[in-house]
């Protein structure tokens, strides 16, 4: 059973993917997309759908510390929602708070990766600590 995991961000969405037996996440990449066009990048995660076979998404959610859900959280549900009809899989949600954080603190302790080169793996890494959250906790 392959889980896809997903970051969504307002301009940024990163993706990882299970291994065939759900013990491990692997980030993939990074899909741009524009929440005010409406344009969600939805031609790319389609592609990544069939090359890898997921047969379902976790996205992550993006409570306050309070454990309250805020316009974040209702952006991202609203995605959930989107693939979901898209696709005709299910989509789980996992709690992602400090995700990014933890995803930074990473790459900067473990890589001493510059400032720019994070932003441009920070999301895909996020969706990989997302997806093996969730595949820790279900699994």
């Amino acid at each position: 059973m392959r889980i896809m995991g997903l970051d969504v961000g307002s301009k940024t969405v990163g993706v990882a993917i299970s291994d065939p037996l759900g013990f491990t996440a692997q980030g993939i990449e990074i899909i741009t997309i524009d929440e005010d066009k409406k344009e969600y990048g939805i031609t790319r995660l389609s592609e990544l759908v069939s090359e890898y076979k997921v047969d379902q998404f976790v996205v992550g959610l993006p409570k306050n510390m309070n454990n309250s859900e805020g316009p974040r959280a209702e952006a991202s549900k609203r995605f959930g929602d989107l693939i979901k009809e898209r696709f005709g899989l299910p989509v789980d949600y996992q709690d992602e708070r400090l995700t990014t954080v933890q995803a930074e603190r990473m790459l900067v302790e473990q890589a001493d990766i510059s400032r720019i080169k994070r932003k441009k793996v920070i999301d895909k890494l996020a969706a990989q600590l997302i997806l093996q959250n969730y595949l820790d906790r279900m699994f």
